[in-house]
């Protein structure tokens, strides 16, 4: 392995676990703000209007307990992110674009509505932090597998 992709291979699992631990924030932010309070009744008034709306409902304990696992499985990964494992480098394309869009509704959420939302303290955050790792997995893909041993020789 040449030392730049080692490198760019570390900055890959950074990425990835600068992003899982926004997530993490991010989800004591919604939990500490109350976000179901206001994402279960846009929901089932989503589902009122338009018959069928593919959102779920959540009570507070299935959903922080769902997230957390979520958030843990991601940080298990995180090990194989550093190694610059190909299938996180292709998982990361939609994690990467599902929390952008995350920040990007919490922050579309505090204009429509005019006032501060739960979640929007780490929206930001998210949004930087998805960015950070879409750009890291983008350029870390162009060390597949049938170009590492030319990438070798380079050393």
């Amino acid at each position: 392995m040449t030392l730049r992709r080692y490198a760019d291979t570390r900055t890959f699992g950074h990425a990835w676990m600068a992003l899982t631990m926004v997530l993490g924030a991010h989800v004591i932010d919604e939990a500490l703000t109350d976000f179901l309070s206001v994402y279960n009744p846009l929901v089932l008034s989503a589902r009122t209007r338009l018959g069928w709306f593919p959102m779920p409902t959540f009570t507070f304990a299935t959903w922080l307990t769902g997230l957390a696992a979520l958030v843990a499985v991601l940080l298990v990964l995180s090990l194989f992110a550093y190694r610059g494992a190909a299938p996180l480098r292709v998982l990361a394309y939609p994690y990467g674009v599902i929390m952008l869009l995350n920040g990007l509704g919490h922050l579309t959420a505090l204009v429509y509505f005019g006032r501060w939302m739960p979640g929007t303290t780490t929206a930001p955050l998210l949004l930087i932090a998805s960015s950070w790792l879409l750009w890291t997995a983008a350029r870390n893909h162009t060390y597949a597998p049938h170009t590492q041993r030319a990438a070798e020789i380079d050393l």
